[in-house]
């Protein structure tokens, strides 16, 4: 089935429908709402206001301005599924089952969706949801628009509305995401109401981002990062796969990241004309980064920063001070008890990261020694076991990034002296001490997560 987008945006509203007349401001003891935004593989140093300043990120900025970033927001499992079961959850992989791609999360599981719900909530969610089956109601959700093929993101992609479809539109897909996003908003906005939304770019296909957005990024135009080989080479156990070459993936994925802003944007100004911009906790963030081309890696699926580290924007007028960056380590575990705690709902019991709700309000929050990272299968992985990034187990620290392969010690790497983590300093003796720490909290947080695998020691005296 294929319509226009101006079609679609009708059929969706019509879907939707039943707006009532807008509000013109904040409304005394109202609960808030809660607007989650998420791209799919947006890594923290592709913005405007980080690493990358000739990016164009114009809302997030000015988001960020407004509200709380997190500086080291963490991607615990940087893969799709694993993410995304871990911020419906606030569960582990092996505590909710969802060890990789490809693995359906049990609608039995106590859910966002359910607890806002149950709150009081009108709830919907829209967008790429890789958790199984094309339907969000049994999650909690009394609006579903899941979409599927949406790695093509022009005219391919389908959405999935209840009791029909799938219906596949004309137009780039993030737009029609956003377009559904706004028609909930319209209808709902007389009671508090639980949205999330999650974009498929910036992921591949790269090639595909708006002719308009590739032209803001002609050759030459971005820095690569320092740890990116100017040619590949094939001498490594793992070859390279990435260099400087690669700059069409890399012009198109920063592309998709400035579409991806004017969606936001696009959010943004409809909440503050409807007078609903005080009342709303709106978060923008993404599942995992991507390493395009550091180390000569592209992808995710890897302890390394552009892989871990991800957006964490945070805006609440009134109660979320303005500008304000926090730098505690914050992971995807803690986001459901964070948003539960910033509503103001009760945090369920099945819930085991931390709330970072007194962090948002401008008071003292957790500060996590570390956060887990973990590559656990790749039965899934596009190529399956052949794929190249390896299985691990580590943890990311205030300082360091430390990862044990199944087959021995593999990283550790002095964030604050080597930011490109370029040295790795896994076999030097001197830092034995410093591993057999790192190894031991790494048990414990393995067991705490109640992960099976053995690991090997930390490496050479």
């Amino acid at each position: 089935m294929s319509i226009s987008r101006r079609a679609f945006f009708k059929g969706t509203a019509a879907a939707l429908a039943g707006a009532a007349a807008s509000r013109s401001h904040a409304t005394p003891g109202r609960k808030p709402n809660v607007v989650y935004l998420f791209s799919d593989e947006h890594r923290w140093q592709s913005l405007s206001f980080t690493e990358m300043p000739n990016v164009r990120t114009p809302h997030m900025a000015s988001l960020a301005k407004q509200g709380v970033s997190f500086k080291y927001c963490i991607s615990n499992y940087p893969v799709c599924s694993p993410y995304r079961a871990m911020l419906m959850t606030g569960r582990w992989p092996y505590q909710q089952g969802v060890i990789d791609n490809g693995i359906a999360l049990s609608p039995e599981e106590t859910t966002l969706g359910k607890v806002f719900k149950a709150a009081g909530y009108d709830t919907a969610y829209i967008g790429k949801w890789h958790l199984g089956g094309v339907r969000a109601e049994p999650f909690g959700f009394d609006d579903s628009l899941i979409w599927t093929d949406d790695n093509t993101h022009w005219d391919k992609s389908k959405y999935h509305p209840r009791g029909g479809g799938p219906v596949q539109p004309k137009g780039y897909n993030a737009t029609l995401m956003t377009d559904q996003a706004l028609a909930f908003i319209e209808k709902r906005r007389e009671r508090p109401f639980f949205l999330i939304v999650s974009w498929n770019p910036p992921h591949s296909n790269f090639l595909d981002a708006p002719g308009e957005k590739k032209a803001l990024y002609p050759e030459g135009s971005l820095p690569w990062r320092k740890n990116v080989p100017a040619a590949t080479t094939t001498s490594s156990a793992e070859p390279a796969i990435w260099d400087q070459n690669s700059w069409p993936y890399y012009q198109g994925y920063h592309a998709h990241i400035s579409a991806i802003d004017d969606e936001l944007g696009r959010i943004l100004a409809r909440l503050d004309a409807l007078g609903l911009g005080d009342d709303t906790i709106l978060v923008y963030s993404s599942d995992h980064g991507s390493m395009m081309g550091s180390h000569g890696i592209g992808g995710k699926r890897q302890p390394f920063e552009e892989s871990i580290r991800v957006p964490f924007l945070v805006r609440w007028p009134g109660t979320v001070p303005r500008g304000k960056s926090v730098d505690a380590l914050f992971g995807a575990i803690d986001i459901m008890p964070t948003l539960c705690g910033l509503a103001g709902i009760p945090i369920p019991s099945t819930c085991v990261g931390h709330s970072f709700s007194p962090s948002l309000r401008g008071k003292k929050g957790p500060e996590p020694e570390a956060q887990l990272l973990m590559h656990i299968s790749k039965k899934n992985a596009s190529g399956g076991e052949s794929h190249p990034a390896p299985l691990f187990r580590g943890l990311r620290t205030r300082r360091h990034t430390f990862a044990l392969r199944p087959d021995g010690p593999w990283q550790l790497f002095d964030n604050k002296e080597d930011p490109y983590q370029m040295k790795n300093l896994v076999d030097d003796p001197s830092t034995r001490a410093l591993r057999d720490r790192l190894a031991a909290m790494l048990r414990l947080r393995l067991d705490e997560a109640h992960d099976p695998i053995t690991l090997p020691n930390a490496g050479p005296a």
